[in-house]
């Protein structure tokens, strides 16, 4: 069992996180969570989904975390007619060299924006998969690693129907975590007026940590410590989606392996060594519903995935506090 002798990695951890948060909350104003599921899925090595209707500030929010980090950054605007090779690269045959040069696409950046996947093509949509997974390019046999850390953030209007091609499952079930942005409160809407009235306040953002600092955060959250107790709770709760009447589809091995690493990372975003099942418990819907498909009778009476997910938690038992099945911190640890 690991125990924490050096702390200094996780007090740093929330130091910089919350430069990171400040910093993106000077542009998306009024979405606390949103952000704080952003930086979740960014520490915990995931990729995010941003799904609503068009003008919340989708593309806002994936740009000012981008711009929040001295990091290389492209951005993809997906089209029907853009090609997988404009996002994976090409190779090209050089003369004076008599041989093929790659020449590396748009994904080749530590964060990558996906401005409307869902605009192209299913061909051009399988182009992230690889990378998406493992982090890699694979071209004419070749293959390229992707740039560490490595983070998709894509938007989509679900609202928007024509010209549109649905995500596969096997295209969201690679996204952590999806988020809708929601439309803001009245006094947000009228702080944004007065910030974004005159200039546009991305002009004016800095970076507040660099990708080297972000992959040592990262390298932190994966020491975080999970009780056996905690894992046994992930997984009764997808195994739940498996079996549940109102889908057709449930959560794959991922999704527990998402969720895990993303409860790490709100563990740590908490100030704490250890996670707990609150933190199973709040990222579940985020991590979860993306990935589910409810029945043709569930659709019908209006049941949502969403639904599903907050029936699941309530009839599945927790680990409590004194309990010997609850998620015990670690010999040493401490809440910082």
């Amino acid at each position: 069992m690991t125990t924490y002798d050096d702390r200094a990695s996780l007090t740093d951890l929330t130091a910089t996180a919350e430069r990171v948060r400040r910093s993106v909350e000077s542009v998306i104003e009024g979405k606390p969570e949103v952000v704080r599921l952003s930086l979740t899925v960014l520490l915990a090595e995931g990729h995010l989904l941003i799904e609503d209707v068009p003008g919340v500030g989708k593309t806002m929010l994936a740009k000012t975390l981008a711009r929040s980090i001295d990091c290389s950054v492209r951005r993809i605007q997906f089209t029907p007619d853009l090609l997988p090779s404009d996002i994976t690269g090409v190779s090209i045959y050089d003369q004076q060299r008599r041989d093929f040069e790659f020449k590396p696409g748009a994904i080749f950046a530590q964060i990558v924006i996906g401005d409307e996947i869902n605009r192209a093509s299913p061909k051009t949509q399988s182009a992230l998969l690889e990378s998406m997974e493992e982090r890699q390019v694979t071209i004419d046999g070749q293959t390229y690693e992707l740039p560490s850390p490595f983070m998709v953030v894509a938007t989509q209007n679900p609202v928007e129907m024509e010209g549109t091609y649905p995500l596969p499952e096997a295209q969201r079930d690679r996204f952590m975590v999806r988020v809708s942005m929601g439309y803001p409160t009245p006094e947000a809407e009228l702080q944004m007026l007065d910030v974004h009235g005159a200039v546009s306040p991305l002009d004016d953002l800095q970076p507040v940590a660099h990708a080297h600092d972000i992959a040592k955060l990262i390298d932190a959250v994966r020491k975080v410590h999970v009780a056996d107790s905690v894992r046994r709770y992930a997984v009764q709760l997808v195994g739940a989606t498996r079996n549940h009447p109102d889908l057709r589809l449930g959560a794959s091995p991922r999704a527990t392996l998402h969720l895990l690493r993303a409860a790490k990372a709100s563990a740590a975003l908490s100030g704490r060594e250890y996670a707990l099942p609150d933190d199973v418990q709040a990222l579940a819907v985020a991590v979860l519903a993306h990935r589910l498909l409810p029945t043709a009778q569930a659709q019908l009476n209006r049941r949502t995935a969403e639904q599903v997910v907050l029936e699941i938690l309530q009839h599945t038992p927790v680990p409590q506090a004194g309990n010997p099945l609850y998620g015990q911190q670690p010999p040493g640890a401490r809440r910082l």
